[in-house]
Order: structure tokens, then C-alpha cells, then sequence
């Protein structure tokens, strides 16, 4: 019995592997599919922005442009065929969206969009648990959760112990 559960187990977990790797694989593109990453999405006026590729294969150097900050390098990065590059976005600059055009030798272009924020965010995330000066009475209550599991799992295995001794 306890074999069929593990098979049972093991087949459910490799099915849905096999239903998520081909979304998985649509979800980042066709083959060859040429993209840039910005970082950060959504940046504020006076801050920096960092634009990495593997777009330009085996070059070394790229040429970038934001319509925002201006003309940049792209040099290769800590890891090999990424080309990074950084530029930064003006205090003045208002806010909106910004296209980056990332150039690699002998004919590829490229162009993404980043979002141009009114100021940095600061303080806590809102995850939907309440503001974080909140912090003390969501930890007291994860720990009796947590506590309470314990206890259940210690009272299970000392049934199961005195079950078999019988």
C-alpha cells in the first residue's frame, strides 16, 4: 500500500512537471529570440539604470541609447556572452515610460521600454497582511500556528508508537 502512495506521489509530481516545462518554454520566447533586460522596471528620476544582453553573441562591446539618459556603453559583464551597460536617468526627468535601443555589430537592434516613477519607493511592502508596524502580532501568531503543528505531529508519532507496542 505505502509503495502505490510513493508511486502515486512520484507520477503526479512528474506530470505536472511535463504540463508546466512547455509553458515555461513559451512563457520566455522562441528559440533565438534576440531581448534586453532593464533593471530596475520602474526607476526614479536621479537614479541608475542598469541594461544587460546576450543579444550580440560572441561581441564584446554595444552601443546603447535611452531617449531619457542618453547615449551609454555596453561592455561584456561578469558573465560571458552578457553585455551590461549603465546609464542614469536625470533628476529633472518626468515621469512615464523610456526606450532603451541596445546596438551589437554587424546589424542588431534591439529596443525595450522602463517605466519612469515619480519618486524611489521607501518603507515596507504591502503584501496584504497589514502595514509592517504590524510586525509583532503576525510573528506571535505564525508561532502559536507553528507551535500548535508541533504539538500534533508529536502527539501523532506517540499514538503510532503506542499502537504498535500493542
Amino acid at each position: 500500500m505505502r509503495n502505490t502512495r510513493v508511486g502515486a506521489g512520484i507520477c503526479l509530481a512528474v506530470g505536472s512537471l511535463a504540463l508546466v516545462a512547455p509553458a515555461a518554454r513559451a512563457a520566455s520566447g522562441p528559440a533565438g529570440e534576440q531581448t534586453i533586460r532593464i533593471s530596475p522596471a520602474a526607476a526614479s528620476p536621479g537614479s541608475q539604470v542598469t541594461v544587460s544582453t546576450r543579444a550580440c553573441g560572441k561581441e564584446t562591446y554595444g552601443k546603447g541609447t535611452s531617449e531619457v539618459g542618453g547615449a551609454f556603453h555596453l561592455f561584456e559583464g561578469d558573465r560571458k556572452g552578457v553585455l551590461v551597460g549603465v546609464f542614469d536617468i536625470p533628476k529633472g526627468a518626468r515621469p512615464g515610460t523610456d526606450t532603451v535601443t541596445v546596438k551589437c555589430p554587424p546589424r542588431i537592434k534591439i529596443t525595450d521600454t522602463y517605466r519612469i516613477v515619480d519618486r524611489a519607493p521607501t518603507g515596507g511592502i504591502d503584501a496584504g497582511f497589514g502595514a509592517p508596524r504590524d510586525q509583532g502580532t503576525q510573528l506571535a501568531a505564525g508561532s502559536a500556528l507553528l507551535a500548535a503543528a508541533v504539538a500534533g505531529g508529536v502527539v501523532r508519532m506517540r499514538r503510532r508508537a503506542a499502537a504498535a507496542h500493542s
